[in-house]
């Protein structure tokens, strides 16, 4: 018989402190760490044009857009979780903490070969928690394509290719061919 030792867990306000101004990013689950991977320059691109075309439209809206660095935090079961969305916009003025939001009502994911199970599955499912949620994007690299879910259509997958992405969160459409500006695809 084998005796584990058990894991030690990570309090959340440790795993704050050890995220503000380190080197490498890591999402926290229940305790645990898991590191995060660096991204591709079509990732890099693709979440600049998005948060290029919507900064100049939160003017005035009481609203703030988040790219990369800024991470939800979820309550599910009893669990404490934090994940770094690729961009997070939240309209709540009372969710302001320094380091992480409780309240966005748009999230987006820029899918890699290394994420996208894990931001279809266990993401889309936790993100349906938050009830100030309205719409998760999920946005492919290596083609025109965006895969968006809307609470109000009971999180039924949206799958565009062509035009325009309506984002009612904001009410805005951005179009793919500012989504994937200089993106180099595969032809």
């Amino acid at each position: 018989m084998t005796n584990l030792a058990p894991r030690l867990r990570l309090s959340v306000a440790d795993y704050l402190a050890a995220e503000d101004g380190a080197d490498v990013r890591h999402e926290y689950i229940d305790g645990e760490l898991y590191a995060m991977t660096g991204a591709s320059d079509r990732h890099g691109l693709i979440v600049g044009n998005l948060y290029a075309f919507l900064r100049p439209r939160l003017r005035g809206t009481g609203c703030q857009l988040f790219a990369n660095d800024m991470k939800v935090r979820l309550a599910i079961a009893g669990q404490d979780i934090f994940y770094y969305p690729d961009l997070l916009l939240g309209c709540d003025p009372h969710d302001r903490e320094t380091y992480y939001r409780r309240h966005p009502c748009l999230l987006v994911e820029v899918l890699s070969d290394s994420t996208a199970r894990l931001d279809r599955r266990e993401k889309f499912l936790a993100y349906q928690t938050i009830a100030s949620l309205q719409a998760y994007v999920l946005i492919e690299q290596h083609l025109r394509a965006v895969e968006i879910y809307r609470r109000y259509r009971d999180w039924a997958m949206e799958h565009i290719t062509e035009g325009s992405l309506r984002l009612d969160c904001l009410d805005v459409e951005v179009s793919l061919d500012t989504l994937y500006e200089d993106v180099p695809l595969p032809i």
